[in-house]
């Protein structure tokens, strides 16, 4: 009997390793294992609302996608004096919002992808903070909140993005009160650290940059704006010492600071002394921003002549002998992600010409940082004004190649002049732009997206997503019709496009996408054929 049951077993056993390889289900009779094996049929259970329906597998495969073009293209908005926004100190928080909405439609409508903003023009704050006060230039009082109150900053932040512009926070770092802001009231920072401050014979106040104190506190403004808001970049111009103008040519009255340097033994000369206190100040602000988060860049934008003869040729200000910034340095050492000299004379100019000072800093470049000079756009001297800055874009190109980009002093300069604004729209800004890459600064690929297309009559409507969604800053859609490649650069917000199958008598083939994080990134594309 045990053998007729290991017998059994052994046969059972066969015929179900054999039902298995045949894909058949096969059942043994139980009595006799001479029996013939009879072979059922699967038969098809009716659908059910219940049972989940496996999707057709769409089609994945491999393309070379085209180059995606990329440029950066930003223009500056002052604060300071009103000189861009608010246009009045006096507007309500409706009629800021809708200044702010207007330049950023404007931004993105010509193909720009940056705006620089102001938010501390003399130590002051176009935000909210509870290091210094609301400036005199949002509200005409300094230290009175907006009405009904909110937060411009994060208004400009939030606005920007969903433009897909990036925003970067402009700041002066030394500035403590200007002229144009009112009068100095308790509430100024010129009262509440006067142990730090200077005034000068024009009437403006300044932080004495050798002071510890002053260092500290500029620092914690910057890391408190980098921790608390969503902002892409960190901005400083061209004053650190005062232009000597400023105090009618006098010197700059650091007398205290100096002789507590001299006393403890210092030994540099008293312009070396200056220098290496912003030399020191300006790397400290770049690694305590990248400490704090590190897709956040650092930019600044000096002077445009270093020292005269710098190249041969030459002449004008020396921003390392007036305002003691040692620009070069900044650049040599790689302390900014971004530099953005000031090159605001014409190309024809004898002894300030726009292409051989573009090419003295990028000679000095060798960090290899973004370098994106600045534009006079508003008042550069010539008689046709959209076609010196139309050629002097021309000119970046040639020179920085796939890392160009310009910053546009100011925003004035585009949207009072209809003329400029079609200049650029119609030639170099003609196609949208992504910003350059920035390989030095670390980052976490990003995960490949997702891509659906589902027929939708003459139209194929693409879907598109990714897992981690909250890395991503834009999307590049690409569509390619009888074998030929479109570019498309599309905000975070759109998630799904109709597209023509046909188009100007050609047929859509194919369709890809690829998400772009805060620092230009491309992640992985996914691409499906159209069928």
């Amino acid at each position: 009997m045990k053998l007729n049951q290991i017998k059994l077993i052994l046969l059972l056993g066969t015929l179900a390793s054999c039902s298995v390889q045949n894909n058949v289900k096969t059942t043994p009779n139980k009595t006799s294992p001479k029996q013939p094996v009879k072979t059922v049929s699967k038969t098809k259970e009716p659908a059910s609302a219940n049972k989940p329906v496996t999707p057709p597998v769409e089609e994945v495969f491999k393309v070379n996608l085209p180059e995606i073009k990329r440029e950066f293209r930003g223009a500056w908005v002052a604060s300071v004096a009103n000189i861009n926004w608010p246009s009045k100190n006096t507007l309500s928080a409706e009629e800021q919002k809708a200044e702010a909405i207007s330049m950023l439609d404007m931004l993105k409508d010509n193909n720009f992808n940056a705006v620089i903003f102001q938010v501390r023009p003399s130590a002051d704050a176009l935000y909210t903070s509870s290091l210094e006060p609301w400036s005199y230039f949002l509200t005409g009082e300094t230290g009175r909140s907006p009405y009904p109150n909110y937060d411009p900053l994060q208004f400009w932040v939030e606005e920007a993005h969903k433009r897909g512009l990036e925003l970067h926070v402009w700041l002066n770092p030394y500035r403590a009160h200007h002229t144009n802001g009112g009068s100095v009231t308790s509430q100024s920072m010129v009262n509440k650290l006067p142990d730090i401050v200077v005034r000068l014979k024009n009437g403006m106040y300044w932080f004495d940059p050798a002071n510890p104190k002053t260092q500290g506190h500029v620092s914690n403004v910057v890391k408190d704006i980098v921790t608390r808001y969503d902002i892409d970049a960190i901005h400083f111009d061209d004053y650190f010492y005062p232009y000597a103008t400023y105090n009618r040519g006098a010197d700059f009255p650091d007398h205290a600071s100096w002789r507590a340097y001299v006393n403890s033994g210092g030994s540099l000369s008293r312009a070396d002394w200056r220098r290496d206190n912003v030399n020191k100040f300006v790397e400290r602000i770049y690694k305590e921003i990248h400490a704090e988060k590190e897709y956040v860049k650092f930019g600044i934008s000096p002077f445009g002549i270093w020292k005269p003869g710098y190249p041969e040729g030459i002449v004008g200000s020396s921003q390392y002998d007036e305002l003691y910034a040692d620009a070069k340095l900044w650049l040599n050492k790689g302390w900014i992600d971004y530099f953005s000299p000031q090159l605001y004379w014409p190309i024809s100019s004898k002894g300030q010409g726009f292409e051989p000072l573009l090419n003295w800093w990028k000679s000095e470049n060798t960090m290899n940082r973004h370098l994106w000079p600045g534009l006079n756009t508003v008042e550069v001297k010539v008689s046709d004004r959209p076609s010196e800055i139309k050629n002097q874009i021309e000119i970046t190109r040639q020179i920085l190649n796939k890392d160009a980009g310009e910053i546009h002093w100011s925003i004035a300069g585009l949207s009072k002049s209809p003329a400029m604004l079609s200049t650029l729209r119609n030639g170099p800004y003609k196609e949208k732009a992504l910003i350059p890459k920035s390989p030095w600064i670390k980052a976490q690929p990003l995960s490949q997206p997702t891509l659906f297309i589902t027929d939708n009559g003459s139209f194929a409507r693409a879907s598109w997503s990714n897992k981690e969604i909250g890395k991503v800053f834009q999307w590049v859609l690409f569509t390619q019709y009888n074998g030929i490649w479109e570019t498309e650069i599309l905000n975070l917000e759109t998630l799904s496009k109709e597209i023509p199958k046909h188009k100007d008598g050609k047929t859509l083939n194919a369709v890809a996408i690829k998400a772009i994080d805060r620092l230009g990134n491309e992640s992985d594309y996914l691409a499906r054929k159209i069928k």
